[in-house]
């Protein structure tokens, strides 16, 4: 299974992907944890992406490109489950020239659907994690509207493909991964 899986900050992606990786034996790569990664070195890539992160904006197309490409080549034989990426067209378009070249072409792309307000109270509770970019609220209303302004419209792109299927991921995670998977199954 080779899926992507797209939300708003904190609609249950990390937790989804880790889930359906298990179910399906595939590699979970999440694109926030590989950014939270490089936040800890704090010379070259790591000092740039605290900059974007701590900001709540999006980290430039070509660095997350540069950061999932490896990671993507050793997830194929087992498959992947992709959190966090792509979040424009943009970086839609430039990651399916890609994966076309890799042979990594997503096989459905799932859209976890969850209204704001919700996602705020689930956001604001994870800062207690450590979360630089979720427990500031203009920072979280920011992340927020990047998603709607630019993430949004790979709905209408991926749909447009037959790829998109759309869960309802309010609810316990266990309930989500159900949905999900009946989503899936409707789908393939």
């Amino acid at each position: 299974m080779k899926l992507i899986l797209l939300g708003v900050p904190g609609s249950g992606k990390g937790t989804q992907g880790r889930l359906l990786a298990e179910h399906f034996g595939a590699t979970h790569i999440s694109s926030g944890e590989l950014l939270r990664a490089h936040l800890a070195d704090p010379t070259g890539a790591g000092r740039k992406v605290g900059e974007y992160v701590r900001a709540g904006e999006l980290v430039p197309d070509d660095v997350v490109l540069f950061l999932l490409r490896e990671p993507i080549l050793a997830a194929l034989e087992r498959g992947y489950i992709l959190d966090g990426f792509p979040r424009t067209l943009a970086q839609a378009e430039l990651a399916f020239e890609h994966a076309l070249s890799l042979g990594a072409t997503a096989d459905a792309v799932a859209y976890l659907e969850i209204p704001d307000a919700a996602v705020r109270r689930r956001l604001l509770e994870r800062s207690a994690e450590g979360r630089i970019d979720d427990g500031d609220a203009a920072v979280v209303e920011r992340r927020l509207q990047i998603f709607h302004d630019a993430t949004q419209p790979l709905l209408g792109y991926y749909s447009d493909r037959g790829l998109l299927v759309t869960v309802d991921a309010s609810g316990t995670p266990e309930e989500v991964e159900a949905r999900t998977l009946a989503a899936l199954k409707a789908r393939l």
